[in-house]
């Protein structure tokens, strides 16, 4: 269910505070997406759009943290990316005119700015530097994908897990304690990895056995950053 409250964060704010692709806009520009834009709360497990479905827009999230998932035949996610504050998702099905070619569910409770389709294309048309940054993001993007694939061909699972430990830590930070402060569950882990579940769970307790981590729950602590760097063969 979404909801409306009387504040509504102002884009020109967010996006110097985020560094989000909005930066590039003029004053009018931004002007008009404050306006133009629907701003939206969502509770975790909350889903914001289904692959297969069309959608009308595009989100770019103000707070929270959103999955963005593949189902296989066999209902088992593969967790694509995760999004933050700052980030935008769903522009490419908007830009392609197609049905949306992922599913988006929410695992930290969130606040979206939704854009409709119309806004999109008006700003990619009047503004080269907003174009050219959204073509810079959809090629990195497509990097990320070209190089999961090469990691799913090429890496064991437990150098898969190590090597997205690492970048869990580096896209949302650790506290005070070393702690991730992304909680994910070992279902969302192995759909991130590509593995079981099981599978996962036994590697974890190996990385804690090998003092590499320590669990509590839904928290991971990174105890040795070079350690497993070492198992992830990342260079």
């Amino acid at each position: 269910m979404k909801q409306h409250e009387l504040y509504v964060p102002l884009c020109e704010k967010c996006s110097l505070e985020t560094s989000s692709i909005f930066k590039h806009l003029t004053s009018e520009e931004v002007e008009m997406l404050n306006f133009e834009k629907d701003f939206r709360h969502y509770k975790r497990g909350d889903v914001l759009y289904r692959e297969g479905n069309r959608i009308s827009g595009f989100y770019c999230i103000h707070k929270g943290i959103i999955k963005v998932f593949k189902t296989g035949f066999d209902g088992k996610e593969q967790i694509i990316r995760f999004a933050k504050p700052g980030e935008i998702i769903a522009y490419r099905s908007v830009l392609s005119n197609e049905p949306a070619c992922t599913s988006a569910k929410v695992i930290e409770d969130c606040q979206v700015c939704f854009i409709p389709t119309e806004i999109l294309i008006t700003l990619i048309k009047s503004n080269p530097s907003f174009s050219l940054e959204l073509l810079r993001l959809a090629c990195h993007e497509l990097g990320e994908a070209n190089s999961f694939i090469t990691d799913i061909a090429q890496k064991t699972v437990r150098e898969r897990l190590a090597e997205i430990l690492l970048l869990l830590m580096n896209d949302f930070g650790i506290d005070e304690q070393n702690n991730l402060k992304i909680s994910l569950t070992r279902e969302e882990l192995a759909n991130i990895v590509g593995t079981a579940t099981e599978s996962v769970i036994r590697l974890l307790s190996e990385f804690k056995s090998d003092k590499l981590v320590e669990l509590n729950g839904r928290k991971i602590r990174i105890l040795n950053k070079k350690g497993l760097l070492k198992i992830s063969n990342v260079f």
